[in-house]
């Protein structure tokens, strides 16, 4: 392997100092559930302030409507590359298709799994895209802190050199995606899904007396998962393992969104410690994508006749990085699961 031993002329101000690599919050990804929060507030719609006191139906409805407005309010704000609008309009996908699959005693599954599969669909090229923007930012950040002497060729410019093409690939499917039948038959199949969806079992009994058991159920999915990666072999089991409990506590902080107007503070606390759960595995999930990353870089640059040292040092930061985290998961997931957080769930 050639040995270039010229720091990268691309960062003459770089910081000498040893610090361990960590990636600035900028570089981070934004956490589902901020700015769209404060977004939809300020949405007029319908039927989509219910009461405590209103039928299950009514509150699941609601809160449909909303994530349906605000995946129509997104869609022009992706195609202008407005910032975060990728991420945005990625979460409201995720908050449709979870309240599917959590309530189905209100709105039977069976009647929506077309539009559960074309939200997948849709929801998986944003993943793409948004992918596209994270990675590069994650990498870029984590260099920030090395040594200058220890940043080897070009790396930040063959970063951006991979990446970049890659987001632009995924963003133009996006776009494309938002011309054809199948999404405009998607957001049809949403209107009327929000506007006067089939009624389940328990649609028309009081939220109250029926959330709160989904809420439970969706939590006791990622309890189960959580358990299982604990037990699993340390490697790339244990990450996929990892990987599938944040989906499950995703479903059940989103399950309590939907609940909260049945249910109250209760159900916003539970929410909020849901996201904990979700954050910090969604970090360990960001240290194992720039892990590969870093490796993928590192044999691109050795193949082109540079020296791979510094995706070396970078690959060996998010391995360790990724290790801390799944302690830290295991801690907040003891935390978070504490019987007072869910006392009011029914079981």
């Amino acid at each position: 392997m050639p040995v270039n031993s010229t720091p990268s002329s691309t960062r003459p101000n770089a910081r000498r100092s040893r610090t361990p690599v960590t990636p600035a919050p900028a570089a981070r990804r934004t956490r589902p559930g901020t700015a769209p929060d404060a977004q939809l507030r300020q949405i007029p719609i319908a039927g989509s302030r219910p009461r405590p006191s209103s039928s299950a139906g009514d509150v699941v409805t609601a809160y449909l409507k909303i994530q349906v407005a605000a995946l129509r309010d997104l869609e022009p704000k992706v195609k202008a590359d407005e910032y975060d609008s990728v991420h945005q309009m990625r979460v409201a996908t995720r908050r449709l298709r979870a309240t599917l699959r959590s309530f189905g005693e209100v709105i039977p599954r069976p009647t929506t799994e077309k539009v559960a599969a074309d939200l997948k669909w849709i929801g998986g090229l944003l993943g793409e895209a948004r992918d596209g923007e994270v990675v590069p930012a994650h990498l870029q950040s984590s260099l920030e802190p090395v040594p200058v002497e220890l940043v080897i060729g070009p790396v930040q410019a063959r970063i951006q050199g991979h990446f970049s093409p890659r987001r632009a690939a995924a963003r133009e499917e996006v776009i494309k995606a938002f011309s054809t039948v199948r999404y405009a038959k998607l957001l049809a199949d949403l209107d009327r899904l929000s506007l006067d969806p089939p009624r389940g079992p328990r649609a028309a009994e009081p939220a109250r007396d029926v959330l709160p058991a989904a809420v439970h159920k969706a939590y006791r999915q990622a309890g189960k998962r959580m358990r299982v990666a604990r037990r699993t072999p340390p490697g790339q089991d244990r990450d996929v393992a990892l990987h599938q409990a944040r989906k499950s506590a995703r479903r059940a902080r989103y399950a309590a969104e939907a609940a909260t107007p049945a249910v109250g503070k209760q159900a916003t606390k539970f929410g909020k410690q849901m996201k904990k759960v979700q954050s910090v595995v969604g970090d360990h999930q960001d240290a194992v994508i720039a892990r590969a990353a870093s490796r993928d870089l590192g044999i691109g640059a050795h193949l082109a006749g540079e020296n791979a040292f510094t995706y070396g040092l970078l690959y060996d930061s998010e391995y360790h990085r990724a290790h801390v985290l799944e302690r830290k998961a295991r801690k907040v997931w003891k935390k978070v699961s504490r019987p007072r957080y869910r006392r009011w769930m029914k079981k």
